[in-house]
């Protein structure tokens, strides 16, 4: 049987010389690699008491609402600032080159919700991080962060410390 990590794409010196891009297409594009992936993190949750599914814009979408409608919870987007309709809050942070800002409808967790994030790739953490303090601002508690795939190398898992974080495939290096 074939595992998450057999639907990744590697692709070596790409964005950069040095650098070995993990491409998330090819897993969505293979109906049994899309189905294991799902299953996967709904595995990591099997245990885990929540009410709604956070994921980042965009990959964080592709695999966080199977992952809602499958577990019959709601699913709430972080966007890129100025995507969404309503009123919401935002966070800044940094990225590897500048920084970015994401924002979250104001109304979208309630004081007291238990908080799933679930994304493709966990590199530095930053955005995941920003994404906790929204959530935590909001008055909802996180208990649980999923990841598809880890670059170990990068230590992203160190911004999360003290959150329980999960990752299907982990890659050693960057």
């Amino acid at each position: 049987m074939k595992k998450v990590e057999d639907y990744v794409r590697s692709i070596p010196d790409f964005p950069e010389p040095g650098i070995i891009f993990r491409d998330v297409t090819t897993i969505l594009q293979d109906a049994d690699g899309l189905h294991l992936a799902v299953d996967e993190i709904l595995d990591m949750l099997k245990d885990v008491d929540f009410d709604v599914v956070v994921g980042p814009e965009s990959r964080g979408f592709i695999f966080g609402v199977p992952v809602a409608y499958a577990a019959h919870k709601g699913f709430v987007p972080v966007r890129k600032k100025g995507k969404l309709p309503c009123e919401t809050v935002s966070m800044e942070y940094d990225l590897e080159y500048g920084s970015a800002v994401i924002e979250i409808h104001k109304d979208a967790i309630k004081p007291g919700q238990k908080v799933v994030i679930v994304d493709d790739l966990i590199a530095t953490g930053g955005t995941i991080e920003a994404i906790i303090k929204l959530i935590e601002g909001l008055g909802g508690e996180v208990v649980k962060i999923c990841f598809v795939m880890e670059l170990a190398g990068l230590k992203g898992r160190e911004k999360l410390s003290g959150y329980d974080v999960d990752s299907i495939i982990t890659y050693e290096g960057n």
